[in-house]
């Protein structure tokens, strides 16, 4: 459950599901490319069931607009790796799960490029109350890297906001 995210201090499911229990919130994720590793990392923790609502896995690209509900025009105009998507999957997540706050992945895993994207690339966001942020991390590695490293930087991203007073 220990994640490093840019070489600095280690972020576990345990600290973000302590701070969402103890804010009395929720999150929900909509994932591609680590396929409902998110969620998985976060369920792991005794008592995750009063901050987890649940999750998307929208790997193939028309899933992203199916399930998840982005908007098909930009799919169709940028590929299913793009910020925006990121952002429209964290918002979807948060609403159709009803959740306090919704995580977006989407990225190339690798070996090869998607849609001209190259792989390692990762577009992150989290939705919540007061807006959105998104962030795009680009890691060196394989597969396995690349996945890891994309759920640590999402555990990272919500426990960060967590921790902002009246959020």
């Amino acid at each position: 459950m220990v994640g490093r995210v840019g070489g600095g201090r280690a972020v576990t499911a345990v600290e973000v599901v302590a701070a969402l229990r103890a804010r009395g919130e929720t999150v929900a994720t909509a994932e591609s490319l680590t396929a409902g590793l998110v969620a998985a990392e976060l369920t792991e923790v005794p008592g995750a069931s009063a901050a987890v609502r649940g999750g998307l896995v929208v790997y193939a690209t028309e899933l992203k607009h199916t399930l998840a509900g982005v908007d098909a025009e930009l799919l169709a105009e940028h590929g299913a790796v793009h910020p925006e998507v990121a952002r429209q999957l964290a918002d979807r997540a948060r609403v159709r799960c009803g959740a306090t706050w919704g995580l977006g992945l989407t990225g190339v895993a690798g070996p090869d490029p998607q849609d001209g994207v190259e792989p390692g690339t990762v577009h992150l966001a989290l939705s919540g109350p007061s807006g959105s942020a998104v962030r795009t991390i680009t890691v060196a590695g394989g597969r396995r890297d690349v996945r890891r490293a994309s759920v640590d930087a999402a555990l990272d991203l919500l426990l960060t906001h967590l921790k902002i007073p009246d959020e």
